[in-house]
């Protein structure tokens, strides 16, 4: 589908220039632009590549000498990411699922399907499913029973949504995603050597090898409307009380959400993170890849925990943490720091050992203290 400069100004709120009739029908690189791409170009260290390609369109930062560049029209983005989610989102053309119920897919009959609904090939709806106006059911998922799912939800291929989760509307799940997983909780009949060691800080004293039970997941999964999660992430169940995850909240791929977590509205998980059992999130937190949170550990409202970060313990809301166990990014880089110069301060204490051994009194020759 193609749009006109005239068209993407309007939908993006930007200002144009040029013969805005001039349409486009994707984007690109400067460098890898052709004369129908619309050339990405948002900050000048891009713009000497346009010369490399052959747009005759740009979006571009604002003021920019766009006919210098050549140019025949042009488009000024104060906000270059914010431009892209709207342009993208116009540009997307899907994944071309079609439209209606695929006659392999399994549908109970007290499944209730709402208008507008495409479900895909080979899927499953369990008994008592609610499925929401207008959703899209990519191939091969699986939809529980007594799931409520929200209105333009979109399901790609091969998502899978235990009994009772409950979703609210226009949720994305990507490839692969597992919401409503049974949670990792087991017990040992008498105390095990974690909980001994945990308790004593390192000592498991004269436990017994035991074999693990089952603690069964009753409680489901609940989750806020506007809420996406990646490829291959993983959500569990709650144990008594479902697991939350708050509006707006969006989740990278292979991110592990453990059973009784509580997570606050619109917060962001890079990929490869994972959440034990029991950790409650505030609102807005910010959580980097291959990050990590203890169990029963409370994060506060607009937190940063950076890239393969460890919590091990509750942080107060606002805080920037950092590192292995995790320390405020501050004192983070002070250590950073001087760890980098142990081996000069290293090389220091040896010299000045040796020039006080060196100069001092040898063991076979005592010290002469007379006068």
């Amino acid at each position: 589908m193609s749009y006109t400069i005239q068209q993407i100004a309007l939908s993006l709120g930007a200002e144009a220039a040029g013969d805005t009739s001039l349409t486009v029908l994707c984007a690109a690189e400067p460098a890898d632009a052709g004369p129908r791409d619309l050339a990405l170009a948002m900050s000048p260290r891009y713009a000497g590549d346009l010369d490399r390609g052959q747009a005759v369109t740009a979006m571009l930062w604002p003021d920019a000498d766009w006919q210098a560049m050549g140019l025949k029209a042009a488009i000024f983005a104060p906000r270059p990411r914010m431009a892209m989610a709207g342009l993208t989102g116009m540009l997307d053309a899907g994944q071309g699922y079609g439209s209606g119920i695929h006659p392999t897919a399994v549908i109970d009959p007290s499944a209730d399907i709402g208008a507008d609904v495409s479900i895909g090939p080979l899927c499953v709806i369990g008994a008592g499913a609610w499925i929401g106006v207008g959703s899209v059911i990519g191939p091969q998922c699986m939809v529980g029973a007594d799931v409520r799912l929200g209105a333009q939800a979109y399901l790609r291929e091969m998502v899978s949504i235990g009994a009772r989760a409950q979703i609210g509307a226009r949720f994305i799940a990507q490839p692969g995603a597992r919401i409503g997983s049974d949670g990792f909780s087991f017990v040992t009949p008498e105390l095990s050597g974690v909980e001994t060691a945990r308790k004593t800080m390192g000592n498991q004293g004269d436990t017994k090898p035991q074999s693990w039970m089952r603690i069964h997941s009753l409680g489901a999964v609940r989750i806020g409307d506007d809420v996406e999660v990646g490829a291959n992430c993983t959500i569990d169940n709650g144990t008594i009380r479902d697991t939350e995850i708050g509006a707006g909240c969006k989740l990278d791929n292979q991110v592990h959400v453990g059973h009784n977590c509580r997570i606050g509205r619109d917060c962001l998980i890079a990929g490869q993170s994972g959440l034990s059992g029991s950790v409650t999130f505030g609102n807005n937190v910010i959580m980097g890849g291959q990050s990590g949170v203890s169990d029963n550990t409370f994060v506060g409202d607009n937190v940063i925990i950076s890239g393969a970060t460890k919590i091990l313990s509750n942080v107060p809301a606002g805080r920037v943490m950092m590192g292995y166990p995790a320390v405020k990014m501050t004192t983070h880089t002070e250590i950073y720091k001087a760890q980098r110069r142990l081996p000069r301060l290293l090389r220091d204490v040896a010299a000045l050992k040796d020039a006080v051994f060196r100069n001092g009194p040898k063991d076979d020759q005592p010290e002469d203290k007379s006068t």
